[in-house]
């Protein structure tokens, strides 16, 4: 079978340039060895932030006597809430399904390999394709750990499926997914205990609003080891040194949370001579592999492991092949964690700015002194700016409510080069979080 364009995998950067493809009268064969929608959709970004809103909620009814509400009661029923994590899943990944069968589109449902660079293979069939773009996403990372191949240690995947609320969950690992699933289970009523081999946890983010969220969810419970070794997990503990100690803590399920490879396993990318670094396929600012005709958009290639990274890095390669200019800036991505509370950053951090020993002004505004945050109750959070000396924004860092959509204000105007007094100079809704953001530039 021949076609226009051929992707490898579906979640949202295949799919979602499937689609672009085929709108604009390409001709494209899909391969998916799983479900329509990838990791993300099925056992990744959604249903982890459907499990973030079952968490917030009992937050809320937690501070109920703040709103008037008093002698509240109230069971977790964690059946229920994990049918409904589902619920949402299936919906979305119908729509998929339902994209995956427009006109142009050919949806097949297999493992995809190379047999040589212009040619796929899935079960007995092979296709071929002017343009081959692959789309595989990660797989989680599994360190080297005695005992870690235990049926009760477990990844993002298993935990998202699991039939009942540990009592004593540990986690290794503090990035983005620890994080996530330390809020949400410290919520649901676990005992949380996290083990991060580095000094803070979330490294990519700006140190202060690291440390403020690592505090917060120590005030609710959670209990953290920083710079602390994994040296094995045991039936019933996890063992680690700390600080030359060794330590034990009681687990009777562990989350691995150490991060995510990209996903080139069974492709055969050797028999296209596609050139990977370091378990990463190689790619140029076009996302183009040393195979002219072959692209690896998301987290297969390493550049940038999160969903919206893969789908604008999709849309541009599909753009570049219909001569379509498109001003993606692709190096401007923000990013969020979605605890309790929120945390969200674009931009270079103050750290980065030191440690490049570039000229810059920062400035911070606080949620204690916002109408908005203190009416929501959500006093607790900071707002952390860095420009240039002439004016443009580097960089933004937020911890709070609402932390993603503020960031994803700065992240537009970084895109468009914009500075904080052109942000100064532009009319905030009264009372928003978002007027934070106003009062920082004009601070500069």
């Amino acid at each position: 079978m021949t076609s226009d364009l051929i992707i490898i995998g579906s979640g949202p950067g295949g799919y979602r340039a499937a689609e672009h493809a085929a709108r604009h009268g390409l001709n494209v064969t899909i391969f998916e060895r799983a479900e329509a929608g990838g990791t993300c959709l099925n056992c990744g970004c959604i249903p982890t932030k459907a499990l973030c809103r079952n968490a917030e909620v009992l937050l809320t009814l937690r501070e109920a006597e703040v709103y008037g509400l008093r002698d509240l009661h109230y069971d977790v029923d964690f059946a229920a809430v994990m049918e409904r994590k589902q619920k949402v899943v299936e919906q979305l990944r119908s729509g998929v399904e339902t994209l995956m069968g427009l006109p142009g589109i050919t949806f097949v449902r297999g493992e995809a390999r190379f047999e040589d660079e212009r040619t796929i293979v899935c079960g007995d069939e092979r296709y071929t394709a002017s343009d081959i773009i692959i789309a595989t996403g990660s797989d989680a990372k599994m360190p080297p750990i005695v005992g870690i191949d235990q049926k009760h240690v477990v990844t993002s995947t298993e935990l998202l499926s699991i039939d009942h609320l540990p009592q004593r969950l540990c986690i290794i690992g503090a990035g983005v997914i620890g994080m996530e699933f330390a809020s949400i289970f410290n919520a649901l009523g676990s005992e949380v205990t996290v083990v991060e081999f580095l000094k803070e946890c979330l490294p990519p983010f700006d140190g202060d609003i690291a440390k403020r969220l690592r505090q917060q969810l120590s005030k609710r419970g959670v209990e953290f080891f920083m710079q602390s070794g994994v040296k094995e997990i045991t039936p019933t503990e996890v063992v680690f040194e700390r600080k030359g100690k060794e330590s034990r803590v009681a687990a009777d399920v562990v989350l691995v949370a150490t991060g995510r490879a990209p996903r080139v396993d069974g492709l055969c990318l050797e028999n296209a001579g596609i050139a990977t670094e370091r378990g990463a396929i190689v790619v140029d600012d076009d996302m183009q592999t040393n195979v002219p005709h072959v692209f690896a958009i998301g987290d297969v290639n390493g550049r940038c492991m999160l969903a919206h990274a893969a789908t604008c890095q999709g849309l541009h390669v599909v753009n570049r092949l219909l001569g379509i200019e498109d001003h993606f800036d692709l190096k401007t991505i923000p990013a969020a964690v979605f605890t309790h509370p929120e945390a969200g950053c674009v931009g270079v951090t103050e750290e980065q700015c030191k440690d490049a020993g570039m000229d810059y002004v920062c400035k911070k505004g606080y949620y204690r002194a916002n109408g908005k945050a203190l009416a929501m109750n959500e006093g607790e959070g900071l707002v952390k700016m860095i420009a240039s000396t002439d004016g443009h924004i580097l960089g933004c860092h937020v911890l709070g409510a609402h932390a993603a959509d503020m960031v994803q204000e700065i992240s537009c105007l970084m895109a468009k080069g914009c500075t904080v007094s052109e942000l100064r100079d532009m009319v905030h809704i009264h009372p928003t979080l978002g007027e934070m953001l106003q009062e920082v530039a004009a601070a500069f």
